[in-house]
């Protein structure tokens, strides 16, 4: 599930027209029409008309079209899914699930994904994006990772994360004075858990947004560590974050030339029958050419080098 490009997810209120239009426009690799947090439980019913108008409306280009459902502890989530899929399923690409705790939570929305699919004569599934955001999500990833064949991405949800083990955060995914506490990076282990589940079972791995739109200097940190960490890209809650972000989460050029010499050095090697190579007075064992062979495969899929 790591063969679609992500980088830049931008998500925009359903109870919003306007920044629903703007979104669709943007320079993201998707867009994440969201039902749950950013819209008002009176509004939410009507809500669901704006997100399958601007799937059966907006010319979305080639970004990923997403909506985020509401909680499955509530009671809007089913009819979340059976009123956008009946009407533009075969607009959707993907589904955030919030809250994802167990196995089970995927299963339910998966299997009813099938039904209405069935149902209304759609041939192309629509994947399935996990929250993790809860205590009870990050012990049980093992399996969430690895509940359906629907399941596409797993995503770090900062805000919901720190409330459920009870962590301080002053604002989701900005540093504050609790983390000058702590004597390393106090995300690390959840953040690296998201990231494990999701190479571990073929899935991509999204960062948490960034609520400080006016502190650029601090998100382009927080999207190099999330980088570092191994994260296919990150969600934005604001289209000045894109730029960043894409430019962010693709292979640098100097790490990608690296990578093109090693696996030319691989392959020359492997014609004239020889098993261990060096290039620049550095060895070059198996682990070097696989990491290789994924710095190239990224920068393929970003339209930095053709395919083939």
């Amino acid at each position: 599930m790591t063969d679609r490009l992500e980088r830049s997810i931008l998500i925009v209120p359903a109870s919003n027209w306007g920044m629903i239009q703007k979104a669709a426009a943007a320079t993201a690799d998707a867009v994440c029409i969201d039902l749950e947090d950013a819209v008002a439980p009176a509004e939410k019913e009507a809500a669901r008309g704006n997100v399958v108008r601007a799937f059966k409306e907006l010319d979305f280009g080639r970004k990923l079209r997403q909506f985020r459902m509401n909680g499955l502890d509530t009671s809007f989530a089913y009819r979340d899914l059976i009123e956008v899929v009946e009407e533009a399923g075969d607009r959707v690409d993907l589904v955030v699930v919030p809250k994802v705790s167990a196995a089970s939570d995927i299963h339910f929305v998966a299997t009813l994904l099938t039904q209405i699919e069935t149902a209304m004569g759609l041939t192309r599934p629509i994947g399935i994006e996990a929250l993790i955001e809860t205590a009870l999500g990050a012990v049980d990833i093992r399996a969430i990772a690895s509940s359906s064949p629907r399941l596409e991405a797993l995503i770090y949800g900062a805000g919901d994360y720190a409330a459920s083990v009870w962590m301080p955060m002053a604002s989701i995914g900005e540093p504050d004075e609790h983390d000058a506490l702590y004597p390393g990076h106090r995300w690390h282990h959840i953040m690296h858990t998201i990231v494990t589940a999701a190479r571990a079972f073929d899935k991509r791995a999204i960062d948490s947004p960034f609520a400080g739109i006016r502190d650029p200097e601090g998100f382009a940190k927080a999207c190099r560590i999330a980088r570092a960490m191994g994260f296919d890209g990150k969600w934005c809650i604001h289209p000045g974050q894109i730029d960043t972000v894409n430019a962010t989460f693709v292979p640098p050029e100097k790490e990608l030339a690296w990578a093109i010499r090693v696996l030319d050095a691989w392959h020359e090697a492997s014609r004239q029958g020889h098993g261990a190579i060096s290039l620049d007075g550095r060895m070059v064992d198996v682990a070097s050419i696989r990491m290789s062979q994924t710095i190239v495969s990224r920068a393929k899929l970003a339209g930095l080098l053709p395919e083939g």
